[in-house]
């Protein structure tokens, strides 16, 4: 193949975390751990979320689609790690790749959206808590849930398709171990840069419209807090706020890492290691940041594990 020419791509290639076979198993037992715990956790959060009737609220219904959002994300990427290097392959199929771009776009897109409506049911409880109940029934939040997946799905679908229409001529090597679209857009030959630019601007439009009205929804936040006359209110304000703020900066900071970052710092080690932490971290940690200091939640899923607990004794 010449350099230039044209390439059809059936399978690509994808970065391996380790040479040896001792270390390919010990990355493959870490990743079953952190996907098991995931899946665990998530998993405690639907169902106590979905069995315990005080929990049919609407923060607690933006936990569970943020819970369905975090095992969808970690469910795209990591199994596909865990399979070639406990099989010692690198190879995932054009469509596995395509697929796998749709899908994580979609997931990662549909948790921002979602957690900008989650900054303002905290909003509208703290600032406006006589109309709650008015702004935040069940059809109102139905439709903003509705809204951040749909709006995850329209993305997903506009950056794969920009993607995957490009011809390909440097070789089917992707320097990460999953299908991410700056290591696809490497492999093109054609100028890509207008389509990438435009797609770009939306996205930063939208994007930067999410984080303002997060930013502004805190900033009413803390001003209403901060009036409170009760010290315990303030606490239990703060309390109700603080495990989306923690969720929020950790997705923020490691997407931002990795796609605003320079090139002159652009290593494979660094880049495979903090794609790797906003890929799998958030969504391992997200039930832990909710349930930490959640006294609701925490006598749910208590009650939740007595139950099954109780079930199995019996059986």
């Amino acid at each position: 193949i010449t350099p230039g020419s044209l390439l059809i791509v059936a399978v690509f290639l994808l970065l391996a975390f380790a040479d040896t076979r001792e270390l390919q198993l010990l990355h493959f037992a870490l990743f079953l751990g952190i996907y098991l715990a995931a899946l665990l956790g998530n998993g405690l959060i639907l169902s106590a979320v979905a069995c315990d009737h005080r929990l049919h609220t609407p923060m607690y219904f933006f936990l569970l689609n943020l819970a369905l959002l975090d095992l969808g994300c970690i469910s795209t990427t990591l199994p596909k790690a865990m399979a070639n290097a406990l099989w010692d392959t690198r190879a995932i199929s054009y469509i596995g790749c395509t697929f796998q771009v749709f899908l994580f776009l979609f997931f990662i897109s549909a948790e921002f959206y979602l957690l900008t409506v989650m900054a303002y049911d905290r909003y509208v409880a703290i600032c406006k808590p006589l109309h709650y109940g008015s702004l935040l029934g069940s059809r109102a939040c139905a439709q903003m849930a509705a809204a951040a997946w749909g709006s995850g799905f329209l993305n997903a679908l506009m950056e794969t398709a920009n993607t995957f229409s490009l011809p390909l001529c440097r070789g089917n090597a992707l320097d990460q171990f999953f299908c991410e679209i700056p290591h696809i857009l490497k492999l093109s030959c054609s100028n890509s840069y207008p389509r990438e630019a435009g797609l770009l601007v939306v996205s930063a439009f939208f994007g930067i419209g999410c984080f303002s009205f997060i930013a502004l929804s805190y900033i009413h936040i803390f001003r209403a807090v901060l009036r409170m006359p009760s010290e315990q209110g303030r606490h239990k304000a703060f309390s109700t706020c603080l495990p989306h703020l923690t969720s929020i900066s950790l997705f923020l900071s490691t997407l931002m890492f990795v796609y605003l970052k320079p090139p002159s710092v652009s290593l494979p080690v660094l880049d495979l290691v903090v794609s790797f932490l906003y890929t799998v971290i958030p969504p391992t940690l997200n039930p832990l940041i909710y349930s930490m200091r959640n006294q609701e939640l925490k006598v749910a899923l208590r009650k939740l594990l007595t139950r099954y607990v109780s079930k199995a004794a019996i059986c």
